[in-house]
């Protein structure tokens, strides 16, 4: 197939590019490159160094004979342009990662909300409206998020995109259907995420566009088969607070001697899947397209849950690092269970790859190597939810106010 991979330069964008070439794909990689304009900004940088994109690509050509083309392309600003390449390219499918993908992010200022916002609901209006416009049948994989179904306690397993409903008409009779699962978005970010879903239901519905989304889990790790080939294939660490994911930013933690920091009670029950199998899912997914004209194709793209004080933990049994209760900056439950289906790609042949101290000590390994790297003042997460939060007085689930542990 020849496949865009929109935002390829990015976390996940760049190992699923690599994983989709080495399968044989013709891959095209449209980017604006804003996440590294982005750490300029924020002021740091990947713990792992990393080529311009043009050399990453040429380095993968070198390895294996297989090209990856680079378009600079802003899928937000740049409709005609995207229009323009999709019009003389006409690609078989489109992975859809051109969006901001961060919370904390997301939640900095006005300033960071209005460009989440723009960013990512434009990037996916865009992208479907000329789809429609050229008449072009490219099936649409898009990668969303969990936090679209809100870390609440329900008491049941959350389906994968859709919940069973019965309504009472007006005789006194049931009518029963099925509805997208009732939204919950926990921040800026994930509520742009809620928005592409309305727009995915309704270029399904209206336009016959086959779309499949992916509502994925928190990544950890940092090296999949491809990134391995070649030093200058890494793929990019974060470790920031308003970047790094919770597992990463704790293994880089430990690695430079930084105390755990965990918020609130960590009794924040999330979602996770390693980059190797977030990579293998979208291959399924691209493998199994959604017939032209039926609904949106949802999959919950996770292969484990964990609370987040247990994965601390887990990190401090495995390194000897001290634990840090801190206030939480998020606006959240202090405490929630999470229990997710996740049948289809068991079903279409994912083997997950689960939480394993061999893999743990790998990113160990990988952040000391690079640890000279690192800027410790921007481990802390400092980004608020709400503007008082610097009076919230957190306490653990036995009520006792939460201190700073070994």
């Amino acid at each position: 197939m020849k496949i865009a991979v929109m935002g390829g330069d990015g976390f996940v964008g760049w190992p699923t590019a690599l994983h989709l070439s080495s399968k044989g794909h013709e891959v095209h990689i449209l980017d604006n490159l804003s996440r590294r304009w982005i750490d300029t900004e924020l002021g740091v940088q990947s713990l792992t160094p990393m080529d311009s994109i043009q050399e990453r690509t040429r380095i993968w050509h070198a390895q294996t004979g297989r090209r990856i083309h680079f378009h600079l392309i802003d899928l937000a600003r740049d409709y005609e342009l995207l229009k323009g390449w999709l019009a003389e390219s006409r690609p078989d499918a489109v992975v859809h990662f051109a969006e901001q993908r961060a919370a904390p992010y997301s939640m900095k200022s006005d300033r960071h909300k209005n460009y989440t916002v723009n960013n990512n609901v434009n990037a996916s209006h865009n992208l479907l409206n000329a789809l429609v416009e050229i008449g072009l049948d490219a099936h649409v994989v898009h990668l969303g998020t969990m936090g679209v179904y809100g870390y609440s306690t329900v008491g049941a397993a959350i389906p994968e995109g859709y919940l069973p409903v019965g309504i009472e008409t007006m005789d006194g009779e049931t009518a029963r259907q099925e509805i997208l699962y009732p939204a919950n978005p926990g921040s800026i970010y994930h509520m742009t995420k809620c928005l592409d879903q309305l727009l995915f239901q309704f270029y399904a519905r209206n336009d016959g566009v086959r779309i499949t989304d992916l509502h994925q889990g928190i990544v950890w790790g940092t090296h999949t088969d491809q990134t391995r080939l070649h030093p200058q294939l890494v793929n990019r660490f974060d470790y920031d607070g308003d970047y790094g994911t919770v597992l990463n930013r704790f293994l880089i933690q430990a690695a430079i001697g930084y105390p755990l920091t965990v918020h609130g009670t960590g009794g924040q029950t999330r979602a996770f899947i390693h980059i190797q199998d977030s990579v293998r899912c979208i291959e399924i997914a691209l493998g199994n397209p959604p017939e032209r004209g039926s609904r949106v194709e949802i999959f919950n793209q996770m292969t484990e849950t964990h609370r987040v004080r247990d994965l601390a933990a887990l990190v401090s049994k495995l390194t000897g690092a001290e634990i840090a209760w801190l206030p939480n900056p998020r606006k959240e439950a202090p405490e929630n269970d999470l229990v997710v289906r996740n049948d289809k790609f068991l079903s279409l042949g994912l083997e997950p790859t689960t939480l394993g101290e061999g893999l743990l000590e790998e990113i160990v390994d990988v952040a000391k190597k690079f640890a000279y790297r690192v800027d410790r003042s921007r481990v802390p997460a400092v980004s608020a939810w709400t503007k008082d939060i610097g009076r919230t007085i957190n306490r653990d689930p036995e009520g006792k106010q939460l201190k700073s542990v070994s």
